[in-house]
């Protein structure tokens, strides 16, 4: 394990925990995402979301669940949502979980789009392809955090996508992680060691009122 401070974790923390509780967190998703339908509200959805973790018996959630509809698929996690929109027949959304296990914090999320709609099925499939591109260029070249976003962006303008560089990943540990306060992934100065840290991917779509998210364990 690194000694850079921003890499810090407490006594509990084990990599095959935060293992588990990211594959329970997509679990976790993957069972919101199979019940949200057409005509459910925004805020139906989160709180359906909240019925699926406790059904898999997590311990608790650490930050705040997120489902996002339509045009909020722009926001970050911070801003609130506009409204409580209705999901359409031809929509977007995405699903954004942080819970903990075996006192470890998952961290995931997700864009699925429904209906026919082919610049939305696009610009879902978008947010984890780039996903994938940065995840393999820490994983083959080892490079510092930073070169991580840099290399997003070039990557997202040459997809046809703008990112947002208003997020840029963040720590994760046993929980909780805060007291480390390892800050941004994308200002980190070094580079990152497995387990430690969640890469975030949001993108908007150039011209249409939507975008995607995906995060996930660096792992």
């Amino acid at each position: 394990m690194s000694a850079q401070p921003k890499e810090a974790v407490g006594a509990a923390y084990s990599i095959d925990a935060m293992r588990y509780a990211q594959g329970m967190t997509w679990q976790a998703i993957e069972h919101l995402a199979q019940r949200i339908r057409p005509g459910m509200l925004e805020s139906e959805a989160r709180e359906l979301g909240k019925h699926v973790l406790a059904e898999l018996d997590m311990q608790r959630i650490w930050h705040p669940l997120l489902v996002r509809f339509g045009a909020n698929t722009l926001k970050t996690f911070k801003q609130r949502s506009d409204g409580d929109p209705v999901l359409g027949d031809n929509d977007i959304f995405f699903i954004d979980m942080g819970a903990v296990w075996q006192g470890h914090e998952g961290d995931a999320g997700a864009t699925f789009a429904i209906g026919n709609d082919p610049d939305m099925h696009a610009c879902a499939s978008a947010a984890k392809a780039l996903f994938d591109r940065v995840q393999a260029r820490w994983k083959n070249d080892q490079v510092v955090g930073q070169e991580l976003y840099r290399y997003a962006e070039a990557q997202a303008l040459a997809m046809g996508w703008q990112l947002n560089l208003d997020i840029k990943g963040h720590r994760v540990s046993d929980f909780p992680h805060a007291i480390h306060r390892g800050g941004d992934l994308g200002d980190f100065e070094h580079y990152p060691n497995a387990g430690l840290w969640i890469l975030e991917i949001q993108i908007a779509h150039p011209s249409k009122p939507y975008g995607a998210f995906y995060e996930d364990l660096l792992a």
